[in-house]
């Protein structure tokens, strides 16, 4: 027990110098003012309270608007490619996934600058348009273009979780559900998607997350007019040095991080009492 101690130790310096510190430091910074500086600091709630004011609260409204809409396009788009995967056998579902996942060894910066020379105005898509004769498609710097690039690197973690899922499926009780006079459609919805909600929880919670705090692909894909909550962060502490008010902003969003985690563990456990 006392070597096992030793070898955690070390990981928990790390954890608190990594962690705790600049967590600490975050929530110093938003419930202060005076700068980047800690000398002649001085505690207030004026950065919490700038934060009600129309310009940042449309950034919300839009930040979760676009996540929204990219976490149902890639649990439509997600679910179904998982489904598929988990019909195979076990050493295809292994390669399968491996495909899925591939994308994410790649940077987001490289995947997102390959986005942009693909739907630009002089990009492959409007280049094959011109060449058969047809009319280019602005694409660049509007929702498709955000949105497209946001489904494209968050759809593994979609995929991922709930291929989790649908592969521990018994699939007996597919069969008992047809015996007992379930057509297909009762027997996915009752059966397969009942014992997949976990995974569907999960995926829908990292996707939203993910998208409603990234500022690579709004900022490049959106032309810098797309700023989400990400973006706003990044602006307050390397553009504007505003780091009172980036830290309050952070610190609102790590909040709601951790809320909506407490709630999936707890649809979990619900989910998991209600299989037994």
């Amino acid at each position: 027990m006392r070597q096992f101690k030793n070898l955690v130790k070390p990981y928990i310096l790390w954890s608190f110098l990594l962690i705790i510190v600049p967590l600490l430091l975050i929530v110093l910074y938003s419930v202060t003012t005076g700068g980047n500086s800690l000398v002649n600091i001085r505690f207030t709630l004026e950065n919490f309270k700038k934060i009600g004011e129309p310009i940042y609260i449309q950034v919300f409204v839009r930040s979760f608007r676009l996540g929204l809409i990219t976490t149902i396009i890639c649990l439509l788009l997600g679910y179904v490619l998982a489904y598929v995967i988990a019909s195979f056998s076990e050493r295809a579902q292994a390669i399968l996934i491996l495909f899925v996942t591939i994308p994410m060894w790649i940077n987001t910066l490289l995947r997102t600058y390959a986005w942009i020379s693909i739907l630009s105005d002089n990009g492959i898509i409007n280049s094959f348009l011109t060449l058969i004769g047809l009319d280019p498609i602005t694409m660049m710097y509007t929702d498709f273009s955000v949105i497209l690039g946001l489904v494209c690197d968050l759809l593994p973690f979609m995929v991922i979780p709930i291929h989790t899922s649908l592969s521990k499926m018994d699939k007996s009780l597919i069969e008992a559900a047809y015996d007992l006079g379930a057509h297909r459609w009762q027997a996915f919805w009752r059966v397969t998607f009942a014992l997949s909600i976990p995974g569907v929880i999960n995926g829908v919670t990292m996707v939203f997350l993910l998208s409603i705090s990234t500022f690579v692909i709004p900022k490049l894909l959106g032309g810098g007019q797309y700023v989400l909550i990400g973006n706003l962060i990044e602006n307050q502490f390397v553009s504007i040095g505003d780091w009172n008010f980036g830290s309050a902003i952070s610190l609102l969003l790590a909040i709601l991080m951790l809320l909506m985690i407490n709630i999936t563990k707890k649809l979990d456990k619900q989910e998991g009492g209600g299989d037994l």
